[in-house]
């Protein structure tokens, strides 16, 4: 058996759809339902039982639970970059991370957990995944920061040689309709184009980039699952990467290829940046991923143009989902 925590999610549901293409529905996914609609990810997906986090936590840590477990893949987590309860952070991000730690080794179990880019701050130290180097790393909001309190717990432990850590990029693509505010901007384009025709960007406070110039390696979800499942299949690869295309695309790139997919000229508006994103904006991300092409992946990614495309005109024309 396989579990995937945050199954019902973005990243976590396109794992569990990729995990049904190969064959596999030997899997438990655990999530928090809520209030949302990420349950409709799970309607086209193969699996043998579900259960909300809350209880399997508590069934975790309260019983001597063994069962015949491959792997986990640890999803779950409040991906929220504005959140402001920092407490509700380290429960969710840090403190069941370790819980599942400690299961995956008392199991033997292959564990691959998602960190994040957003350690990485405003780039100042680079965006190289050395190890020896995330102490130094400043996150700019609390989320980045749980994300990287699990990293150097890792480290403390010993674990970095056994475990995978992955640090994702800007991932966008299906299955993330659910995510509110947090939805890449492929899908706010869409609709803007859809409503007005025009696509509204944020302008620029630096005088070192144009209004929309600012830069993101924007990886397509589909992409993102392959290099994941890599470590799924290469058991023996340890450590934190990076995933993404190693190649950093503008804002205004994105808004064009929506309206291309669209079939529409493109017409973009810039907007002052609001309060509460300045001094936590990234002006620039870019994957290095050297470490992983070493570690044995050597497929392309996809283009960003073929990448939207492949979106908006199979998935958000047809309201479409993974899977199935």
């Amino acid at each position: 058996m396989i579990l995937v925590t945050g199954g019902a999610g973005f990243i976590g549901s396109a794992i569990v759809a990729e995990l049904n293409a190969r064959g596999i529905d030997d899997i438990l996914i655990v999530d928090i339902l809520g209030k949302d609609e990420r349950w409709k990810n799970l309607r086209n997906l193969s699996y043998t039982d579900y259960m909300e986090a809350e209880d399997f936590s508590e069934m975790v840590s309260d019983t001597d639970l063994r069962i015949d477990l491959e792997a986990i893949i640890h999803m779950g987590a409040c991906s929220d970059t504005t959140e402001t309860d920092c407490s509700y952070l380290v429960r969710n991000n840090y403190e069941f991370s370790k819980l599942l730690a400690g299961w995956a080794m008392e199991l033997d179990a292959r564990f691959i957990y998602a960190s994040s880019a957003a350690t990485y701050g405003d780039g100042e130290k680079g965006f190289a995944d050395d190890e020896d180097a995330i102490e130094t790393l400043m996150p700019l909001n609390m989320y980045g920061y749980s994300k990287q309190m699990f990293d150097l717990w890792c480290k403390r432990q010993g674990l970095l040689d056994r475990f995978v850590g992955i640090k994702y990029f800007n991932v966008f693509g299906p299955n993330e309709y659910h995510k509110a505010s947090m939805r890449s901007f492929v899908i706010p384009a869409f609709e803007q184009i859809n409503e007005t025709g025009k696509v509204k960007l944020f302008k620029s406070n630096r005088p070192d980039y144009n209004d929309g110039e600012q830069l993101r390696d924007f990886v397509y979800v589909k992409d993102a699952v392959d290099m994941t499942l890599f470590f799924l299949e290469n058991q023996d690869v340890g450590g934190i990467f990076n995933v993404g295309t190693g190649t950093a695309r503008n804002w205004n790139d994105l808004a064009k290829a929506t309206f291309a997919a669209m079939g529409q000229e493109p017409n973009i508006e810039y907007i002052d940046m609001p309060g509460h994103l300045q001094g936590k904006y990234q002006y620039f991300t870019q994957a290095i991923t050297d470490k992983l092409r070493a570690a044995g992946y050597d497929k392309p990614t996809t283009t960003l143009e073929d990448a939207v495309t492949d979106y908006v005109q199979n998935y958000l024309m047809k309201e479409a989902y993974l899977g199935a």
